[in-house]
């Protein structure tokens, strides 16, 4: 990438991965904690391009491409997990435009979205509503996950509320969706170790959330990706020694069996992924618990 950047949103797009906003990196200096950065790559050029930048810079924005477009929602303006935004914005590729949307019904960064059926739904997220400061050196932390459930409709440019997640309110999981399922696994309750194995899909169809099998170990901040009509789950943060994950989770739908992936050749989290012309392909990230950032473009083949 041009950019080592972390904790961004990205979704695949007219045959491209749009990496949106996130943590910046230039070489020694102090990370810019958030971004308003968008650039995509495409695997046919095998090169990366710079798009118009978010109307304001963000991190932790969730991230979905619909209908020809690439939505943008919420976000932390600050370190760590501060100050959640309830911005909505979409990008028109044609114009390399963004514009703004009606506000989401609550102020949220790290929520999940998916697109299904015209609409987007955004499950969990964290609205830090409780502000932890550590001593030596002082940093504060924004707490308090939640369970909602909102749906936003672009055609009427309506929010509505959907059934909420079901068991733990959580944020920084990952979502996928699979025919008109949408899928959502692992994620944390409150710090970058409390983590979940939990694995919840909600029917579109009915409006009713149902259990699948759990990820095999508790995980957060991962990358998940669609491929060959199974889920993908990479990475994430962060185990009981302080170290990011480098494991590939493999979820069949059909078993319901989760297994086990070539792993990434580097550890990460806060990383990006999407479906391109039959792989998947993986971006930024950060090799280290808590921080950093990296310039790491991956490509995965899944036989």
């Amino acid at each position: 990438m041009p950019l080592a950047r972390a904790e961004v949103g990205a979704a695949a797009l007219d045959g491209r991965l749009y990496v949106v906003g996130g943590t910046l990196q230039r070489d020694n200096a102090a990370p810019v904690w958030k971004s308003d950065v968008v650039t995509s790559y495409d695997p046919r050029t095998d090169r990366w391009s710079s798009h118009a930048p978010l109307p304001r810079p963000l991190t932790h924005v969730g991230v979905a491409a619909l209908d020809g477009r690439l939505y943008a929602f919420g976000g932390f303006t600050d370190a760590v997990h501060l100050n959640p935004q309830p911005v909505a914005y979409v990008y028109h590729p044609a114009r390399d435009r963004w514009s703004r949307l009606p506000d989401m019904p609550q102020k949220l960064g790290s929520v999940a979205v998916a697109a299904v059926d015209g609409k987007l739904h955004l499950i969990g997220g964290r609205e830090s509503t409780s502000v932890v400061t550590t001593p030596d050196p002082p940093v504060s932390m924004g707490f308090g996950t939640v369970n909602s459930h909102f749906v936003y409709d672009p055609r009427r440019r309506q929010w509505s509320t959907a059934q909420p997640l079901p068991g733990e309110p959580r944020d920084h999981a990952g979502i996928a969706v699979l025919g008109c399922d949408i899928h959502v696994f692992g994620g944390r309750v409150a710090d970058v170790t409390d983590n979940l194995t939990r694995h919840d899909v909600y029917h579109t169809g009915t409006g009713r959330w149902t259990t699948a099998a759990p990820l095999p170990a508790p995980r957060s901040a991962g990358a998940a990706v669609v491929l060959n009509g199974r889920i993908v789950y990479a990475g994430g943060e962060c185990s009981s020694a302080g170290a990011t994950f480098g494991d590939v989770a493999v979820y069949d739908p059909e078993s319901d069996i989760w297994s086990a992936g070539s792993p990434l050749p580097q550890s990460r989290h806060g990383f990006g992924a999407g479906a391109l012309r039959g792989r998947a392909y993986f971006a930024a990230g950060s090799p280290t618990c808590g921080g950093g950032a990296s310039k790491d473009t991956l490509e995965l083949h899944l036989g």
